[in-house]
């Protein structure tokens, strides 16, 4: 048979290939050519033939075949042989597979051989790819090569040795002699594995971490020696003393200094000359620079220690390296909890930032900068976030957009500049706020009841300009619904009033109606602003007709609406001034939405109905029995014991006029009428001295955690209802620690028979990500009998475009609550 090809032949002719078929069939032929080789126990060029099946194994192609040969190559007493073979161990062979085991033997007497080669080979080999198995087995060579006085073999036995330890934890105890005198080494090499070695170790044992923290001052002894020493060939680069080996010794007195005070206090000066004496003008210089700031922000360093470091984060964000700039980024955005007035001094230079083309800069550059906000620089900060807001991609509006919210509610100067704010975040993001803005913003005009003028003009104006940004046109319906005779009357007093007639108005939320750019929502709410015109307006007549058309609209939900409204018309026109009334002011329990929010017809919407505006109880029974089925059924949002009973003077046509009506406000002027004994009495609640949601008892129940899996977190807060103490009022608060927003966010709850359960409707479907806020919901719960109370929960969201289904079982619930 004539002599294989050699390697470099082959590599020659596979690069000829013109074609991917062609360097197919040429691979095939001469695997072929090594299958007949092989059968036929051919050792003179069983070394060649591996080598080139490992280069036919690098270009992808199958080379399993070749795995025994690798294993009678490593048993031959030729060095070349046992370097090829070892080499085809590690490439073709793993711990998955059995014939791995059978090396096991001959890496043994390997380890043990005359020749350092022969033994460096056995140690990378082992270090490379040894199961645990084989780790158990050869430990203890490798561990008496780790005590030989060669440095040659130290370096590779302290490098084997970690992969035993990650293999087989237990066997860590045997390497601790060993790495007495390791680190008294002057040979690099062993210096560098040393530290690996002694990195590994104190990660995987707190016992190690105690033991080896009186190696400190070794340790900055020999990082010392590094920083002072001069100029050595065989270890500098770009002018530094052996970078990779002071990044080593760097990370592991990181983890030594991390929560001791007296390792902390031992490294504090070395640092501190690493930070100062280190050369910035080349990467080296600031990759030792980086692990230096880590290590000072890591251990209990000292504050002047922490602002050098801070400062070096600040000199790397104006580096024309992006790598650097978002390395800094990263790692101020970790310390800014800890040393805000420190980064505070770098807040122009990441600004800045905000207008880099790198996208990953750019977001870490926005997440940075609301971390930064605060009271005293709020006004400057959010211009820059405005103007970022402004020109940015689509892909950071929504997450910029909820920031300002966020910044905006918590350290708005004054209610006009939060107002303006947030308009100004609506007319120029408004298609990519979150869902919940659009209630949030309304509740922050209801309760500043001194600019009401001057936010319905600005909505009006804005509304001219454009109503392609569907929350900003919702917003503004509904505050012209509410204040439209505001507009009207010119009081606006923070700016010049504009002049507008009832006409003008009509016609501009018509021509939302019939607009195309106007989603089924924001058509609801421009039928329900112009239908509260009707008690503030002269041009009733035309509001009538127009209710009257979409009454045959195809939109159901719009249709339903006009219905409703028409029959508010013509059968209850008595109770529409009541019914239409403004709103009242809306308490605020949770950061990120509105106490009471409710669902009308689809959409969010706050509720249009307050207890405290309806008429003086002088009505016949009768009408005060219309009032009841007006709101009443199933939508009371109460516990009901007893499903009402249907008086007859509302035949068979009552009907929900508004959706969901929530009997949130105020007392009313009156005690409530009396009604016939056929209504539960329940359904008075809303109707008397007390309202529903402001006559929670301030006994303190202690709050629960309900659920804590996967990043989301549901919490439990107590109150109990004055009128009824065997009503539990529990609201969960739905957190997120996750980094992505959970969506379409369910929460489901049941009880067992001899309670009685209400859900009422949540702030948001949407948990913010990293704890950005969160989603509260209102559960009810009737006790009568006073029992031990307990709850099974189901959790439906999704993350990462992945669907998320959870049950949990809730039986530590505090005493208090149900007692």
């Amino acid at each position: 048979m004539p002599a294989p090809i050699r390697l470099r032949e082959l590599i020659r002719t596979i690069r000829t290939a013109r074609t991917q078929a062609e360097e197919r069939e040429m691979i095939q032929k001469e695997c072929a050519a090594i299958r007949s080789s092989f059968r036929e126990e051919d050792n003179t060029y069983r070394c060649r033939n591996v080598a080139k099946l490992l280069y036919m194994h690098m270009l992808g192609y199958p080379a399993h075949f070749g795995q025994l040969e690798c294993l009678k190559l490593i048993a031959s007493q030729k060095f070349t042989d046992k370097r090829i073979g070892y080499l085809g161990a590690m490439l073709l062979l793993d711990e998955r597979q059995d014939v791995h085991l059978l090396m096991t033997n001959c890496i043994k007497n390997d380890l043990n051989h005359s020749t350092q080669y022969v033994q460096g080979l056995a140690l990378c080999t082992l270090g490379c790819m040894g199961s645990s198995e084989m780790c158990r087995d050869l430990a203890g060579e490798v561990e008496k090569l780790l005590k030989t006085s060669n440095s040659y073999l130290r370096k590779k036995a302290a490098l084997c040795a970690v992969h035993v330890i990650r293999k087989v934890p237990e066997l860590m105890e045997m390497f601790l002699p060993a790495t007495k005198n390791l680190l008294s080494e002057k040979n690099h090499g062993v210096l560098h594995t040393s530290v690996v070695l002694l990195t590994e170790m104190c990660e995987r044992s707190p016992d190690m971490l105690s033991h080896f923290r009186k190696l400190v001052p070794q340790l900055v002894r020999i990082l010392k020696n590094l920083i002072m020493s001069g100029y050595s060939p065989e270890h500098d680069v770009s002018g530094i003393s052996d970078p990779f080996l002071q990044v080593r010794i760097l990370r592991l007195l990181r983890i030594l200094g991390k929560g001791d005070d007296d390792s902390s206090e031992a490294m504090n000066d070395i640092l501190a000359q690493v930070a100062t004496n280190t050369e910035t003008s080349k990467n080296v210089g600031n990759a030792i620079l980086y692990e230096t700031v880590l290590t000072i922000m890591d251990i209990k360093s000292e504050s002047g220690l922490r602002v050098l470091a801070i400062n070096i984060l600040g000199r790397f964000l104006l580096n024309n390296d992006k790598n650097i700039r978002y390395v800094a980024l990263t790692s101020l955005l970790k310390t800014v909890q800890t040393d805000h007035n420190a980064v505070q001094r770098h807040r122009s230079t990441i600004v800045d930032c905000l207008k880099d083309l790198d996208v990953s800069i750019k977001r870490r550059a926005m997440e940075l900068s609301f971390a930064l906000v605060n009271g005293n620089n709020i006004r400057g900060m959010m211009k820059e976030l405005l103007y970022f807001l402004d020109s940015c991609d689509p892909e950071f509006k929504a997450d910029c957009a909820s920031g300002v919210f966020l910044a905006a509610e918590k350290y708005a100067p004054s209610k006009r500049w939060h107002i303006d704010t947030i308009m100004r975040v609506l007319t120029t993001a408004g298609s990519y706020v979150r869902d919940d803005s659009v209630p949030n913003l309304i509740q922050l005009i209801t309760n500043s009841v001194e600019m009401h003028a001057y936010t319905v003009q600005r909505l009006y104006k804005a509304l001219l300009d454009d109503i392609s940004q569907q929350p900003l046109v919702q917003v503004a319906s509904w505050c012209i619904g509410e204040y439209g005779d505001l507009l009207v009357s010119g009081q606006c007093e923070e700016e010049e009033p504009i002049q507008v007639t009832e006409d003008e108005v009509l016609d501009v939320l018509e021509g939302l109606l019939v607009s195309n750019l106007s989603t089924p929502v924001t058509r609801g709410y421009s039928l329900t602003a112009i239908m509260k015109l009707s008690t503030r307006f002269s041009s009733v007549n035309r509001i009538k007709k127009v209710v009257s058309i979409y009454g045959s609209s195809i939109d159901v939900e719009l249709q339903q609406r006009a219905v409703e409204y028409n029959a508010l018309f013509k059968k209850y026109d008595h109770m529409r001034p009541a019914l239409l009334e403004r709103m009242p002011i809306m308490e605020k329990t949770a950061t990120n939405g509105p106490t009471e929010i409710v669902q009308t017809n689809g959409e969010t919407e706050p509720s249009v109905v307050e207890t405290k505006h309806l008429p003086p109880v002088t009505q016949p029974a009768n009408q005060a029995n219309d009032l009841l089925d007006l709101l009443g059924g199933n939508d009371v949002p109460v516990i009901q014991t007893t499903m009402p009973t249907k008086p007859a003077s509302a035949g068979g046509e009552l009907l929900d006029l508004l959706g969901d009506l929530s009997l949130s406000g105020g007392p009313t002027p009156a005690p409530a009428p009396s009604v016939p004994s056929s209504q539960p009495s329940f359904l008075l609640d809303g109707l008397s001295s007390q309202p529903l949601f402001n006559d929670i008892a301030t006994a303190a129940i202690p709050p629960m955690t309900a659920y804590n899996k996967n990043g989301l977190k549901i919490d439990f807060t107590f109150e109990r209802a004055n009128p009824n103490p065997n009503v539990a009022v529990i609201t969960i608060h739905a957190s997120n620690s996750a980094d992505a927003d959970m969506t379409e966010f369910v929460f489901q709850a049941a009880v067992p028979k001899t309670f009685q359960l209400q859900l009422l409707s949540p702030s948001s479907n949407v948990v913010p990500a990293l704890n950005q806020g969160t989603v509260t919901q209102v559960i009810r719960v009737l006790n009568p009998q006073k029992q031990q109370l307990r709850m099974r929960i189901k959790l439906t969201y999704t993350l990462k475009g992945s669907p998320v289904q959870d049950l949990a079982e809730v039986n530590n619930f505090p005493p208090q609550s149900w007692q």
